[in-house]
């Protein structure tokens, strides 16, 4: 029987000394208690000590749930603190490993690089020069230099987890451990670098982004072209800064030694070695974003058969009220291996976002959000999902997603509206005032309707937008003339001069008597409450086919407004309140309160608590709420 045994587990790897199992807290208190024996003794001193108390408390910490039994064994190893599974998300996933890789690289090329530029030992370089040529020295420490600063560039990569960068990384250490012993004998440098390295090579499983093939047919013209690059903008700076007498040799020749850290023909200033470095750091830096860029995602948008398996999910699973809107001709698909569930989605600024909850059966849907999960991470995506239902949000959490409260859904039942009493005298108001003006409504489903009819509605539409761009995203359909949407109703006012003013689009909820509004349009020039109007009588329209539920217009944060819960929540109300002049989100809520509906909420799922900002900007985006800047624009994707 051994002292010590290991036993691998699927929650990190276990270890026993004497078959008792040993957690890192144990280790943590055991590093305490020598902590305060030093402290009792008075040596090595209180700095010295308070670094090995803090470490000790470290490890403690990020083991507490292995202190109590009901807690141990409930989550996986990590470097950072331990935490639990996740159903869709691979635990290696998870670890701290980039991060520190990352840091720890970092500080090895910085090593590197003081000592490349620092002085030998003197008996050092006396050893060395009895087995190699001065010349090689130098050369040594020249190519260490920019070896070290590529390996800088390399680290922030890592932390992103590319796996090229970790290739790179692995090749510019093994370069720099041998430049560390030819250019002075620095085995202490050497054997740091070689050792980071190896480090490195045992948490590979750690660095799963992907990258664009490249066979190395692609590498014969890629790198040279690279190096030519670099080397043309250094000549470009090195030609602007040369006197004006030197010749095109020197200009070559004084390029060549800035590189190998030699002494040019001819002295530059300090501002004209800063030109120069900054030319070829700024060529590294982008030939590294070149390099290291990460696995394109599809831009070419579904085909037919495709969009085909996805309506007939929708039609065989689509009970949520928004899973219609994955059918907008704008979206993408991933479905699981036996296409029994999908998701639709869109890519803005690196972040996969993903429209309402997954469609398919429940199944399906287990299978899948792994899948997407590692689609994301296999094309250096963050994750985040827009408009999720209480059900959806419960599955993106097993995918470590964090929840943001953006909203209510308004469902009106259509059984019990009313217009009769008076809490709701104003709607009434509205639609006798229409009557009496000689409005009426008409419902019909949209491919029923003749081709001139539709185009009026568009020109309604674009009345109403006055040039701006139609939005939404998992909440709006992108087009009336999308196919899918033939058998969708719609319900219009027609004045009395036989003109149609506005209209309602709606899209069916299957598997329960529901729909939701698409779009709600009218005519600037139109009587006040024509939208009113227009409503009541579409749920009168829809109760006669036997719809019972009718949602409408999603209130972001109404839950803030109409029932606050604690200070924060009140002082954020009254914000909105405040704030209504330009973002109308209190007349909104207050419009579709009108109706009495209930409540359904949703959420915006995202990744990670700094990734908030940049997932809600890239749906703000999608959703067409907040202006996208040029600079960012794509070309439409094809069919």
């Amino acid at each position: 029987m051994s002292v010590i045994e290991f036993d691998r587990h699927p929650l990190g790897v276990r270890v026993y000394v004497l078959r008792r199992r040993m957690h890192e807290w144990h280790v943590g208190l055991a590093v305490l208690a020598a902590a305060a024996a030093l402290a009792f003794s008075g040596w090595p001193g209180p700095g010295p000590i308070l670094l090995i108390g803090l470490v000790g408390l470290w490890l403690v910490a990020k083991d507490w749930h292995d202190l109590t039994p009901s807690g141990r064994d409930a989550t996986f190893w990590r470097l950072g603190i331990h935490r639990r599974p996740l159903p869709f998300r691979p635990s290696r996933h998870l670890d701290d490993v980039p991060a520190f890789a990352a840091i720890g690289v970092a500080l090895v090329a910085i090593v590197d690089l003081v000592s490349a530029v620092t002085p030998n030992l003197s008996w050092r370089g006396d050893v060395l020069l009895r087995v190699e040529p001065v010349d090689v020295m130098r050369a040594a420490h020249a190519l260490a230099v920019p070896v070290s600063f590529a390996l800088v560039v390399t680290a922030y990569y890592l932390f992103r987890r590319r796996r090229r960068a970790l290739q790179v990384a692995l090749g510019l250490m093994a370069a720099l451990t041998v430049f560390n012993v030819v250019k002075g004998l620095d085995v202490e440098e050497a054997v740091l670098t070689a050792a980071a390295a190896a480090l490195l090579w045992a948490a590979r499983l750690s660095f799963y982004v992907r990258h664009e093939p490249s066979p190395p047919r692609s590498a014969l013209w890629r790198v040279p072209l690279l190096i030519a690059t670099v080397f043309l903008a250094s000549v470009t700076v090195v030609a602007l800064a040369a006197p004006a007498s030197a010749s095109a040799v020197d200009i070559l020749r004084g390029t060549a030694d800035f590189f190998l850290w030699q002494r040019p023909p001819f002295a530059f200033t300090d501002d004209e070695l800063a030109q120069t470095g900054l030319a070829v750091q700024l060529a590294l830096l982008v030939g590294a974003y070149l390099l290291f860029r990460p696995l394109a995602a599809p831009r070419d948008l579904p085909g037919y058969d495709l969009r085909r398996v996805a309506a007939g999910l929708v039609r065989e699973h689509g009970a949520d009220t928004l899973s219609f809107f994955k059918l907008r001709a704008d979206e993408h698909y991933l479905f699981n291996a036996e296409r029994t569930a999908f998701v639709g989605y869109r890519i803005e600024s690196g972040v996969l976002v993903i429209s309402g909850d997954p469609v398919g059966e429940a199944s399906g849907v287990a299978e899948l959000l792994p899948d997407v999960v590692v689609f994301a991470e296999k094309h250096g995506l963050r994750l985040s999902a827009l408009g999720v239902s209480d059900a959806g949000r419960a599955l993106f959490e097993q995918a470590g997603l964090r929840s943001l409260y953006i909203g209510d859904e308004a469902i009106v039942d259509s059984d019990r509206f009313s217009l009769e009493g008076r809490p709701i005298r104003k709607v009434r108001q509205s639609v006798a005032r229409l009557r009496k003006a000689g409005y009426r409504t008409e419902m019909a489903e949209l491919g029923s309707l003749r081709p001139d009819v539709v185009g009026r509605l568009e020109e309604v539409a674009a009345d109403w937008l006055a040039g701006a761009p139609e939005r939404g995203f998992s909440m709006a359909m992108d087009s009336l003339r999308n196919p899918v949407g033939e058998d969708t109703p719609v319900v219009y006012a027609v004045d009395a001069g036989g003109t149609i003013r506005g209209f309602l689009h709606f899209v069916p909820t299957y598997g329960r008597e529901a729909v939701s509004l698409s779009y709600m349009r009218r005519e600037r020039e139109t009587p006040n409450g024509l939208m009113e109007f227009l409503i009541a009588e579409g749920i009168e329209h829809l109760r006669v086919r036997g719809v019972t539920e009718v949602s409408l217009n999603f209130a972001a944060f109404a839950r803030l407004i109409r029932q606050p819960s604690g200070i924060v929540e009140r002082v954020l109300g009254r914000a909105l309140s405040l704030g209504d002049t330009w973002f109308q989100i209190e007349r909104l809520y207050r419009f579709n309160a009108k109706f009495f509906p209930h409540w359904e909420p949703r959420y915006f799922m995202y990744e990670r608590r700094l990734g908030l900002a940049r997932a809600g900007i890239a749906a703000l985006w999608l959703e067409g709420q907040l202006p996208k800047p040029r600079i960012f624009h794509r070309a439409p994707a094809s069919v």
